[in-house]
């Protein structure tokens, strides 16, 4: 399992959030928990939240659509484009917030990001580094004050859980 000392965040530039972790799983089974719909609903989203994945096509050009299920049953759809994708090392899509955010009052969304999640082998282990890009510094802010490195961390920790449990299942 990844410790604390695991994680990492720092902005590499104004508009610019990076989140590491390292995961004790080998890298094809790190992506095949982040790209795979029935792994994803098993730990994407923050503690206590559940995810639905009403679609993903992981090629170029290609859409995925997930859905955080708040504790208290509220709905958030996420959504974004393939731009890039080499498996098993990289992927890049844009980022963005589905319309039941609109309907929020007060929520004031960044806009236009696009994340990219790099997978780097360390032999039985992997680093997994989150770069989110975003239009403006203005925009990286609202994300952080949002949550958002605090979320992907909690995120992260429910897929640490849950690749020792696939491992020791498969073993």
């Amino acid at each position: 399992m990844s410790t604390a000392a695991d994680i990492q965040h720092e902005p590499a530039a104004e508009n610019e959030l990076i989140i590491t972790r390292e995961f004790d799983a080998p890298r094809d089974l790190v992506w095949k928990v982040w790209t795979e719909p029935k792994h994803i609903e098993k730990w994407w989203g923050p503690l206590g939240f559940t995810t639905r994945v009403t679609d993903i096509d992981m090629r170029v050009g290609g859409r995925w659509n997930y859905v955080m299920i708040g504790p208290d049953g509220m709905e958030y759809p996420v959504h974004g484009v393939f731009s890039e994708i080499v498996p098993p090392e990289k992927i890049v899509t844009t980022d963005e917030f589905g319309d039941a955010y609109d309907e929020m009052p007060g929520v004031d969304l960044p806009k236009g990001l696009v994340a990219t999640a790099l997978f780097d082998d360390l032999g039985s282990r992997t680093r997994l580094t989150l770069r989110v890009s975003h239009a403006t510094p203005e925009d990286r802010k609202k994300h952080e004050n949002m949550g958002v490195v605090a979320g992907w961390n909690s995120s992260f920790e429910k897929m640490d859980e849950y690749l020792a449990e696939f491992q020791n299942a498969n073993n």
